[in-house]
């Protein structure tokens, strides 16, 4: 008797169950993905559909165009990736992530130091969904390219990271603010071009700002600050009279008659 022949090219036999049809929540996720190494789950991921959520930061290391791109043309009702750290990845990856997943809500590219002014263009065009954001460290990113996206997706966005980038001064941050209404939260953190008068601009076109971090900021003075933290914006620096305050206590030890309430 010859033995049964094997379904080829990918064909599936009648009654069969392909591991991805298996329940997620109660099968998948606590007994068998979690034990699967990275690399092998995402050659797995590739014929998943249906995707809404990706998170690769962990493989970082090794992540390359050819693992991303089939997920990504597989998956485009994805609304939230998350490439932080990925060095491995091009503008290829990123065109295809727009192009192909245009309800994308949410994105992490910190760290992605091939990140350029036009991959953001390109991200900036095709993804009218985008809310978060992140570019920390992204540091080919200038004030143009910051400028563009402003103007192009400002009216959504309601996160921005542009933390740890020199090339990012106060046009860039003008611009965010008279195209971004609705923008809650703000990372400057270490943006050494930025000044008070974009902070000034902040406070005055972005009445939903509800965060704004500037530390390392050192051009930025108390007087632009002040306007903000009377509307009850989270500021990452303290005024001056507070720090003075602090560090006196440092110096003299604990000192109990010293109010630090300003």
């Amino acid at each position: 008797m010859e033995p049964p022949m094997e379904p080829s090219g990918g064909e599936q036999e009648p009654g069969a169950v392909r591991l991805l049809d298996l329940p997620w929540e109660d099968v998948l996720l606590p007994h068998v993905l979690n034990r699967v190494p990275l690399c092998q789950l995402l050659r797995l991921l590739r014929d998943a559909e249906g995707l809404q959520e990706l998170a690769l930061a962990p493989c970082h290391e090794w992540l390359s165009d050819e693992d991303l791109v089939p997920v990504l043309a597989r998956n485009p009702q994805l609304r939230s990736v998350a490439l932080g750290g990925c060095g491995q990845l091009s503008r290829r990856a990123l065109g295809a992530l727009a192009e192909g997943c245009p309800r994308l809500q949410r994105l992490s590219l910190a760290h992605c130091d091939w990140v350029d002014g036009l991959a953001l263009r390109g991200l900036a065009d095709r993804c009218p969904a985008l809310e978060e954001l992140d570019l920390t460290a992204c540091r080919q990113l200038k004030d143009e390219a910051i400028v563009y996206l402003a103007q192009r997706r400002g009216a959504g966005l309601r996160s921005l990271s542009l933390a740890v980038n020199a090339n990012v001064g106060d046009a860039a941050v003008q611009e965010l603010a008279r195209n971004c209404p609705e923008l809650q939260h703000l990372d400057l953190t270490g943006c050494l071009r930025v000044g008070s008068d974009g902070v000034r601009t902040l406070a005055e076109y972005c009445p939903a700002l509800r965060s704004l971090r500037v530390r390392h900021c050192h051009h930025v003075a108390e007087s632009s600050l002040s306007r903000l933290r009377k509307r009850g914006v989270d500021i990452d620096v303290e005024p001056p009279l507070h720090q003075a305050l602090v560090l006196l206590q440092d110096m003299a030890g604990f000192a109990p008659f010293v109010n630090l309430q300003v």
